[in-house]
């Protein structure tokens, strides 16, 4: 691996590996209340679930478009970054399965590719301004 191969591997594919790891953490702890509210709780813990996976999204994609490779197409990079947020978001509601005071839940899989969902469109729909963030 040259010098140039490492330095993308470092700036593109280990964020998103390194998100995916804060997540397993965070999923690994115990539940918390913030306001002792429960519609409120769920809003707001609900909406940072929304926010973590767009942030997933976009970080999937960045490493997704940085690959140089004619064969994969804008549509795939846009596509395989979709699919693996969906699937990290299914294991991470397995994974709740088994911490102490979580559960995982359907519900929560559609609420965390609502996010995914949204940052896709977000970028697919201004690329031309996403692209200055990416390589």
């Amino acid at each position: 691996m040259d010098v140039r191969q490492l330095r993308k591997l470092i700036l593109y594919w280990l964020p998103p590996l390194f998100w995916m790891i804060i997540i397993f953490y965070l999923s690994s702890r115990m539940s918390v209340k913030v306001t002792g509210t429960l519609l409120y709780d769920f809003l707001i813990f609900k909406g940072l679930h929304m926010i973590e996976y767009a942030f997933l999204y976009f970080l999937l994609f960045r490493a997704f478009f940085s690959i140089e490779n004619k064969n994969i197409t804008l549509k795939q990079k846009l596509i395989f970054p979709l699919i693996i947020s969906l699937f990290y978001a299914l294991s991470d509601e397995i994974h709740q399965t088994f911490v102490p005071t979580r559960e995982g839940k359907i519900r929560d899989v559609i609420i965390d590719s609502f996010g995914i969902v949204l940052m896709y469109i977000y970028i697919k729909s201004n690329l031309k301004l996403v692209k200055r963030f990416l390589p």
